[in-house]
């Protein structure tokens, strides 16, 4: 077991308020969030857990800079990141956020080492692409194709990728979705590792309430607004995980 929360003591790494997102579907009108206030904390893990369709993925979009809200106003550090334009929200993305998604978009021509090695090549600081795959457990694995790797191997392949440009924050969308129980933890043994070793601020995304025990908080979604709140005194290692 873990204990402790590194959120109360820590710095503000995002702050939302009043966060809408509103999309047009024809005539009707899908309100995906729905007044969003939320701050997340330098070197804390974050599960926001809830069903399909309850502003999960918009949220994540808004702050990771995929996309802007409709209204509110969402800051990183000491950047307004509702008045950025394309060409910042760009900049952004490559200095700071590093993404991992349920498929892991690997380019199936190039080998672990080749794939991380195409983030290496724009970031501003990386860290060697063999440092980034030792720490997700991949450094015998380094130049196999990901033909030839599982797909929590893979996985594990696109985490090294999302993290060897040192971001500040990593951003998780259902990264456990397509694996089995067992191959799942695997992922999450490597993305707690990245944030204790690394300190790096993580958002991970889920409809499994079993993953929410490895979390320093959980952030409940329903109807596209937060509706809970639980922060785990005690926290299970992904080990401890099975669903």
């Amino acid at each position: 077991m873990w204990t402790g929360w590194v959120g109360a003591m820590a710095g503000v790494v995002f702050e939302a308020k009043g966060l809408t997102k509103t999309y047009r579907n024809g005539e009707v009108e899908v309100h995906a969030l729905a007044g969003v206030d939320l701050q997340l904390f330098a070197g804390e893990l974050v599960v926001l857990l809830g069903p399909s369709g309850s502003g999960k993925s918009t949220l994540l979009n808004i702050l990771g800079g995929l996309d802007h809200a409709s209204s509110g106003t969402v800051r990183f550090q000491d950047h307004d990141l509702s008045t950025l334009d394309d060409n910042g929200l760009t900049a952004y993305r490559r200095d700071h956020v590093g993404f991992v998604f349920q498929f892991y978009n690997l380019i199936p021509s190039l080998t672990a080492r080749e794939n991380v090695n195409l983030v290496t090549e724009i970031a501003r600081d990386p860290m060697p692409a063999e440092t980034a795959l030792d720490l997700v457990g991949l450094g015998g694995r380094m130049d196999h194709f990901p033909a030839q790797m599982s797909g929590g191997e893979q996985q594990r392949v696109a985490i090294a990728r999302a993290i060897a440009k040192q971001p500040d924050v990593l951003l998780c969308d259902e990264p456990t979705g397509a694996l089995d129980s067992k191959t799942g933890v695997r992922v999450l043994e490597a993305l707690s590792q990245v944030n204790r070793e690394l300190g790096t601020t993580t958002a991970l995304i889920t409809h499994n309430a079993a993953i929410k025990d490895m979390a320093h908080r959980v952030l409940l979604f329903g109807d596209g607004r937060i509706t809970g709140t639980q922060v785990n005194a005690t926290r299970k290692q992904p080990s401890e995980i099975s669903w």
